[in-house]
């Protein structure tokens, strides 16, 4: 017998809006304005790592993320992502990033994960590594990454650069392309979050594209 089941919202929230005008030109700059926010990521990467590894033990001993290192842990992703999002990650807003951990809702590119009351002690063991291997793969493909000594750029690397030459010539950032964009950028977070104990949700292997995060849907079991 069939029933309809209501399905939770994703835990990992990423929602943008694509700020209109746009400079022509500015985008050829951001990657030396952005190196202020770069410097302070790398060393709040590091915090982030060492907290992760916390959370870990604190997860296998007492089912729970301690909320302080959660909040914190959230608040670098929130960084990372209104950067990401002003830079070459999306290239979705000439706003400068704000330099905070905070949740910053008038800034236009916004993360949220809901904080998980219990985290699973199995889990926590294998989704890091085994379980988010096969999203491994597929982020890859859209971030690119180091290989051999030499860099290459990823998916949406390549669909910025489009964008940004074709919003030089038509003023126009194409809506298409980016949605698209943050289709790719939403996948990559909700790995992010997965991996790094955030939440037991598996990523869905789903393209959500467009600025704003898909409401609940309604599925048959």
């Amino acid at each position: 017998m069939s029933s309809l089941v209501k399905v939770p919202d994703n835990p990992v929230r990423v929602n943008a809006r694509l700020d209109d005008p746009l400079s022509r030109w500015l985008w050829l700059a951001k990657w030396i304005l952005a190196v202020p926010h770069y410097v302070l990521l790398f060393f709040l990467w590091i915090a982030f790592t060492v907290v992760s590894v916390i959370a870990f033990f604190a997860i296998l001993f007492t089912e729970r993320y301690p909320r302080t290192l959660f909040d914190f842990n959230l608040g670098i992703l929130r960084w990372i992502w209104r950067v990401a999002y002003y830079s070459f990650g999306a290239l979705g807003t000439d706003r400068y990033p704000p330099f905070s951990l905070g949740e910053e809702p008038q800034y236009p590119a916004r993360l949220d994960i809901a904080y998980p009351e219990r985290l699973s002690r199995g889990l926590v063991l294998v989704k890091w590594w085994l379980l988010a291997t096969p999203h491994y793969v597929v982020i890859g493909f859209f971030l690119g990454g180091l290989r051999l000594g030499v860099w290459y750029g990823g998916l949406i690397l390549v669909l910025t650069i489009i964008a940004a030459v074709t919003l030089a010539f038509t003023e126009r950032y194409p809506k298409d392309l980016y949605d698209l964009v943050l289709g790719l950028d939403r996948w990559a977070l909700r790995v992010a979050a997965y991996a790094t104990l955030m939440t037991d949700s598996y990523p869905p292997f789903r393209l959500d594209v467009g600025g704003s995060e898909p409401s609940h849907r309604e599925d048959r079991s």
